[in-house]
Parts: structure tokens; C-alpha cells; sequence
């Protein structure tokens, strides 16, 4: 139990401030909170901006930069006596290699990402000019909440997060709880290897998201907004607080508030989110209760992503009918990222249920002769090309034996060794599971141990219990993460068997 007066929830802010999990500032941050000092150490030493204390460079180990030449960027700054960190993806994949700097911000070592060209009819048209006028939220007030709600349930639209839930639901399910206070979140928090879509709305289309949250706002009866934007994103946060200034006049009624994160792939779920906020370590609850009916220190609350909320105003405007008629097998426009071994990695806004070939074509093409890939980010595991006409949807990819998750789409061509390419994968999974799951916590061990020896050794006996172990994450663990864990590994191994084959040479 904390001490009668605590004020957990300034934990993070103040310890980023007193210089993370250094000597001394758990008992600083303890008694300035009132949080017991064991707590304070706790919650700094589980972010991977706070744990290690000190200046240092920070070089992205993602699959994407991997491809783009990371090790060879970390061997030069060693070789001029830098420090150096590897870490966990950086969600700026269509710009691979980059890194962090001291101050985390980004190093940009690759070439600018592509987005799809301006044009008016896309509903959230990232190269198009932001609007400050707020007219949807206008007509969101005249339509009325129920309206709104029937105008998203009309349209179709589902989460842009990764589990595709309908976005009306959630909606609905805060309005029609018992009267008290409520709460709305952005989930800002992107860290799926290959996504980097909600950075790209952050910074290019920041009052468009903005004004989806307020209308989610008035929905939902709050008059508390959080948006918990990923600590990596240091250009989004400021691009964010300048649409907040712009769009001041129309928001006079709604408290603002951006949560900074601190480094851990597992916030991106609900509710590590919003332990994360509360100034906890960033473990998923169990539920139910849903973040609906009990969610931000106990209260209803309703938790969209930026993606989500971008789409809310051309819905209240346009109307539903036309959001989902701008779909192809699935409802609404989606935006797309896409890296790796193609022409233009970026972010193409294209109807929901391209295909693969579609989507790469916008980009420009393939290089070289394409073998394998990840349609949903890291979680997503791997496909074969002869899945390059199956829809990229939630339903289609399903259907297919993966997921679509948050469409962070990643493509390699035959110069990759798969049973690599899946080891990059159970790297980024160990790095970031929580540690509160033993399925979890052990098991990502095992799966990365398991694959190393093989590769080291070429004896394939040492994957024998993958799948057994698999097993064991996805029936045993509290959120997606350990469900999902060992798919990069299990996909590879099904799809693409002969890159798992015994790899010893007699002598």
C-alpha cells in the first residue's frame, strides 16, 4: 500500500528529472512523492530510458535497420570511442539506420520516407494542409453523441491499433457508463518494429488527430485528455503541443495533457498504458475489467489510437456511408507502412484490403527477387510470397494463419536468411516482455537460446520443443505480447522449412 498522500503518478516525469535509476534518486523521487523508495527504484529500473544511467548513443537492432546497415554504423562510432547502446526498434523504419542521441533525439542516418501524394477525397491525407478550424467537432456538437456514435458504427470503423475492435463499441460502452467522471486516451505510444504510421500523423496531421480525440471527448462526457506519446518521439511531442496552441480557441473546455513515455514496448498495451501513466511499472492488468468500466485510477475511460482518432473527423463530416465506401474489402482508408527491401519505404494511405503487390507498387517496387513478408509488424511473424494477393486486413490475414495488427509491412528478398531475419524478431520480444508472465519471461529466453544454438551450431534437434514452448506462451500469458512471441520463430519455420534444416557438415 503506498504512504497516505503519495503522488505516484509524478514518479516517471520526476525521474527522468533526477537522472533515471542513478545512485540516490529513488530516495529523492521517494520523498518528494511520498512513494516508498523500493517502489521508486522499481518503476526506474523497468524503462529503457531510465534503467542505465549516463550520455550514450543509441542505435537501433531492428530487423529494418539491420537491413540498412546498423552494425556497421555502430562499429564506426565505437571505433571513435563513443558509447554505444543497441536497442530495441525505433519506429522510424522507413529511414533506417537511425538511432538516439544523448538528448533522445533521433539520428537520422537514411533517406526521408515517402508518404502518399496530397489529395482532398483520402480521409486523413497526410500531405495535405492541418485544419485548426475544428468544423467537425462543430458538427459533432450539432449531430450529438449518440449521432456520432451511429455516424462510426455506420462507417466501420475498427481500432487502428492492431486488434481492429470496433471503434462505435468502445464508444458506446463510456457513454452509457453510470454517471462520474471518465477519462479519454490517446494510445501515442508506437513500438511495433515496422509501424511508424502514428509518428508521420503526429507530425504531419497533428490538429487532425487532435480534433478526432476532442469529438471523443465530448462523446464520452470527459473533460480529462491524455495522450501518451511514445519518449522516443521527441519531434511528435513538440509538433503536438504547437496543435494544441493552434487549436486553443476551440478547446478552452477540455484539460490537455501530454504524458511523455520512457522506453517499453509493452505500454503500446492498454492497460501497461495506463499503469504508465499512473506512475507504475508498464505491466498489463488482467481483465476484466476493461478499460471502459475501470481503467485510469479506477474511472471509465476511453483508449484509442492515433490512427483511430484521425479518421473520427472525416466520419462526423463526410458521414459513415462514405468512410466505408473508401474501402475495399474491409471498411474506411488505411495508412500503410512499409519497409525493408522495397523502392519508397514510407506511409501510403490506400483502401483497406490491398494487396501486397498494390501496396509495393505505390512504393515503388520491390528490390531484388521478393521471398518473405511481415504484414503486421514483429507480432505478425513472417508470410511467403505466395500470400501477396491475400487482402491485407484483419479478416484476410486471419484467415491466412497471421495477423494485421497495426500494418507495419516489412519485405526482404532472397538475400535473407530467414531463420536470422526470425532470430531479429525473438531478440526485440526478450528485450521488451514485461517479466510478470513466467511464459513469458522464460520463454522468450528459451525460443532466442534455442535458435542461436542452431545457428551456431546447425544441429536442427535444438528447435525440436519450439512449438511446445510456443504453446505455452500463448495459454499462459496475461496479454498479446507472450502470446505472440515466439511467432516470428514458429511462422518461419512452417513457411520457409528449408532455411531450419539441419545445417552441420560431416567431416
Amino acid at each position: 500500500m503506498e504512504r497516505k498522500g503519495a503522488r505516484r503518478f509524478q514518479v516517471l516525469d520526476l525521474l527522468q528529472e533526477e537522472g533515471g535509476a542513478a545512485a540516490g534518486t529513488a530516495a529523492r523521487v521517494g520523498a518528494q512523492t511520498g512513494v516508498p523508495d523500493a517502489d521508486v527504484y522499481g518503476v526506474s529500473t523497468f524503462y529503457s530510458l531510465l534503467r542505465k544511467p549516463g550520455r550514450r548513443t543509441r542505435v537501433c537492432q531492428g530487423l529494418t535497420c539491420k537491413l540498412a546497415g546498423s552494425d556497421a554504423r555502430v562499429a564506426a562510432l565505437r571505433a571513435t570511442g563513443e558509447e554505444v547502446e543497441e536497442v530495441s526498434c525505433l519506429g522510424q523504419c522507413d529511414r533506417a539506420p537511425v538511432g538516439l542521441d544523448a538528448d533522445h533525439e533521433a539520428l537520422l542516418w537514411g533517406e526521408p520516407g515517402s508518404i502518399s501524394p496530397a489529395d482532398t477525397d483520402l480521409p486523413m491525407n497526410l500531405a495535405g494542409d492541418d485544419d485548426f478550424s475544428f468544423s467537425a467537432l462543430a458538427r459533432a456538437r450539432e449531430l450529438g453523441p449518440n449521432a456520432v456514435i451511429a455516424e462510426l458504427k455506420a462507417g466501420g470503423l475498427q481500432g487502428r491499433g492492431g486488434a481492429g475492435f470496433p471503434a462505435h463499441f468502445k464508444w458506446n460502452a463510456v457513454r452509457t457508463q453510470p454517471p462520474g467522471d471518465s477519462y479519454v486516451v490517446v494510445n501515442a505510444d508506437e513500438g511495433e518494429p515496422g509501424t511508424f504510421k502514428d509518428r508521420e500523423v503526429m507530425l504531419r496531421r497533428p490538429g487532425l488527430m487532435l480534433e478526432g480525440a476532442a469529438i471523443a471527448a465530448y462523446v464520452a462526457g470527459a473533460a480529462v485528455l491524455f495522450i501518451y506519446v511514445r519518449g522516443e518521439f521527441k519531434d511528435c511531442i513538440r509538433s503536438l503541443e504547437g496543435a494544441i496552441t493552434a487549436a486553443a480557441d476551440h478547446l478552452d473546455w477540455l484539460d490537455i495533457r501530454i504524458v511523455e513515455g520512457h522506453g517499453a514496448y509493452i505500454c503500446g498495451e492498454e492497460t501497461a498504458l495506463l499503469e504508465a501513466i499512473e506512475g507504475r511499472r508498464g505491466m498489463p492488468r488482467l481483465k476484466p475489467p476493461y478499460p471502459t468500466e475501470s481503467g485510469l485510477w479506477g474511472k471509465s475511460t476511453l483508449m484509442n489510437n492515433v490512427e483511430t482518432l484521425a479518421c473520427v473527423p472525416s466520419i462526423v463530416t463526410r458521414g459513415g456511408d462514405w468512410f466505408a465506401a473508401q474501402g475495399k474489402t474491409e471498411p474506411g482508408s488505411k495508412l500503410y507502412c512499409v519497409s525493408g527491401h522495397v523502392g519508397r519505404p514510407g506511409v501510403y494511405e490506400l483502401p483497406l484490403g490491398v494487396t501486397l503487390d498494390e501496396l509495393v507498387e505505390a512504393a515503388g517496387g520491390y528490390v531484388g527477387t521478393p521471398q518473405a513478408f511481415s504484414p503486421g509488424g514483429a507480432s505478425s511473424g513472417f508470410l511467403p510470397m505466395s500470400f501477396r494477393d491475400t487482402p491485407l486486413d484483419f479478416g484476410g490475414l486471419v484467415k491466412a494463419g497471421s495477423m494485421f495488427g497495426s500494418s507495419g509491412l516489412v519485405v526482404l528478398n532472397d538475400t535473407i536468411d530467414m531463420a536470422m531475419a526470425a532470430r531479429h524478431g525473438l531478440v526485440f520480444f526478450e528485450d521488451e516482455s514485461c517479466g510478470q508472465c513466467t511464459p513469458c519471461r522464460v520463454g522468450c529466453v528459451v525460443q532466442r537460446q534455442s535458435l542461436d544454438r542452431y545457428l551456431e551450431t546447425g544441429d536442427a534437434s535444438h528447435l525440436e520443443h519450439a512449438e511446445d514452448v510456443a504453446w505455452e506462451m500463448d495459454e499462459g500469458s496475461i496479454c498479446g505480447l507472450g502470446m505472440v512471441a515466439s511467432w516470428p520463430l514458429t511462422t518461419a519455420m512452417k513457411h520457409f522449412p528449408a532455411a531450419f534444416e539441419d545445417r552441420t557438415i560431416d567431416e
